[in-house]
Formats: structure tokens, sequence, C-alpha cells
């Protein structure tokens, strides 16, 4: 896996309680209107994006990265296909670090 600065920065909004991880978290933070990006795994259905595309209409920005869902919980210690950042500061600068990588 190469040096992806964001997943450094995710496990650092993971520590400060900023992020949900999983489909029933990450959705109900879609619906409470507290996510402000949507990262999604590289191996997730793409029946769940869909989902997540219509529930965030395009008020949120969802993003889809190379990492799996067992990169993921290797880096993070949770395993999820999909994750919501729940502040705008991490969620622009993980964007930010994001496309870079792209």
């Amino acid at each position: 896996m190469p040096d992806n600065k964001y997943i450094p920065m995710l496990g650092l909004a993971r520590r400060a309680g900023k992020l949900s991880m999983g489909h029933d978290m990450a959705l109900k933070a879609v619906k409470e209107k507290k996510a402000k990006l949507v990262i999604f795994a590289s191996d997730i259905s793409p029946r769940l994006i869909e989902e997540f595309e219509r529930a965030c209409s395009s008020r949120i920005k969802c993003l889809k990265i190379d990492e799996t869902i067992n990169d993921i919980h290797m880096n993070l210690g949770y395993k999820a296909g999909v994750i919501t950042v729940n502040d705008g500061n991490f969620s622009n600068r993980i964007e930010e670090l994001i496309e870079l990588n792209t």
C-alpha cells in the first residue's frame, strides 16, 4: 500500500471522535446533517454507494479511496466500508489529501 497521507489524518479524526464508521452510523450522520464528507472503501458494493449518494444528494461530497475494507481495519482499527467525517476542518484537509493522492 502506498504512503497515503490521508490515512493518518483519518486516524487523528477518529481519535478526536469526528468519524462515523460503518453503514448504520454513517447513514445516521448523513441523515442528521452531521456528515461533511463520505468516504467509500474500494471494495464496497455499488448498491451501497448509490444508497449513500441518494441520501447525500449534492450537499455532501462522496469520495472513493484505493484502500479496501481490510486496509481500513488495519489502519484505523475498525472494519468499515463507509466512513463519514463529521467536522469541517478535518473533512477539508482529508479531501485535499485524497485528491492529491489520486
